[in-house]
């Protein structure tokens, strides 16, 4: 008998000498009973499994330990991100529950014309960021689209509902002018930052010649983001660069400081790029709703956040719901700011943002 085993995976690595991004550690526990001649007593221990072929730290073993006997059980640990103790390496490690897909109906047929994809999806891009024995389980939440040329896929200011998948075919982008601005082939993927920036479609999408594209709904795909972390790091990278591309937001202004207004910059985007380009600095906005907040950043991770009354992952989730105010970065921060503790994981904190906005808007509409 003993506690179900909980999962941590490594996120984030540093001049660790032992471990890489991706390695699992698995900590389980066993009722162990020890006789004796007056009673019968039972001790709980704890089992840590490193990964295969590789040594075990102490270390990481008794961090991992102490969680578990915090909260006793692993199905009571919530969702969480811990730093390893140790050496002069950085690793950070994250669980997170079972991920609990809702199922989208679909019949016998289509799962196996999904299921004789899994060797051709598991080369493409996003489906390398979800580990083999997961991955069947994954794609079967997916939904496939069969689609002509001319068909319009999703249109500019659409609310946000999809994230999609090119499987073949290719498909145009197209701007407010009816111009086409690119095209995107097998592998691309679309859709993601109306969902993850909770906005409407930036540009409508064309189908160029026949395509099967695969899509999966808002639910789902916040679902998996919070269940893979490998896959927030594709998303930050991906976003960034899709900033960058579209002159949004230039990355060589934030080397002499940057101004500019959240109607034209949002401040998830203002944020994500930041922390995708590892930015020191000051970032303060003016003419807000409720005066000025600031925020700072230490190489891209948020260490101070500062909003009317509230403070840390509070004013970051305020100010996303601010819609208009000037901002201003400014390069570097106090010596003695480098050693205070980033606030939390940044495409954690921003998806439990969009959430929280979620609910807002759905509290109005209802």
């Amino acid at each position: 008998m003993g506690f179900p085993k909980a999962v941590f995976k490594v996120t984030e690595v540093k001049n660790c000498p032992l471990y890489s991004y991706g390695d699992v550690f698995a900590v389980t526990g066993i009722t162990i009973s020890m006789n004796s001649a007056e009673e019968n007593t039972f001790v709980n221990t704890t089992i840590i499994y490193s990964p295969i072929n590789k040594e075990k730290c102490k270390i990481l073993s008794g961090d991992l330990t102490k969680i578990i006997i915090q909260y006793d059980r692993a199905d009571k640990i919530p969702v969480c991100m811990i730093s390893c103790s140790g050496c002069s390496g950085v690793l950070r490690l994250e669980y997170t529950k079972a991920m609990e897909l809702e199922e989208n109906g679909k019949g016998d047929d289509y799962a196996k014309e999904l299921a004789s994809m899994i060797h051709l999806l598991s080369d493409f891009a996003f489906f390398k960021n979800i580990d083999k024995e997961n991955l069947e389980n994954v794609v079967q939440f997916f939904r496939l689209n069969k689609l002509e040329k001319d068909d319009i896929v999703i249109r500019k200011g659409d609310p946000s509902g999809n994230f999609y998948i090119i499987i073949s075919g290719s498909v145009n982008v197209i701007n407010e002018g009816g111009m086409t601005i690119s095209t995107l082939t097998k592998g691309d993927v679309f859709g993601e930052m109306s969902l993850i920036c909770n906005d409407t479609v930036g540009a409508t999408i064309q189908v160029r010649e026949p395509s099967s594209i695969l899509y999966i709904d808002r639910k789902n795909f916040q679902k998996i983001l919070e269940q893979y972390p490998s896959i927030q790091l594709y998303f930050t990278r991906l976003m960034a660069k899709r900033l960058t591309k579209s002159n949004i937001v230039r990355t060589e202004d934030l080397s002499s400081g940057m101004i500019g207004n959240l109607a034209e910059i949002p401040a998830e985007a203002l944020f994500q790029t930041l922390n995708m380009n590892n930015k020191t600095g000051i970032l303060t906005i003016n003419e807000l709703n409720s005066g000025t907040a600031r925020f700072s950043f230490r190489q891209g991770s948020l260490i101070k956040a500062k909003y009317n009354a509230h403070d840390g992952e509070a004013a970051f989730y305020e100010i996303l719901k601010e819609q208009a105010g000037r901002f201003r970065f400014t390069p570097g921060i106090p010596p003695e700011d480098f050693e205070i503790p980033e606030i939390g994981y940044f495409m954690k904190l921003l998806m439990e943002g969009m959430r929280r906005l979620d609910e807002v808007r759905d509290r109005k509409t209802n």
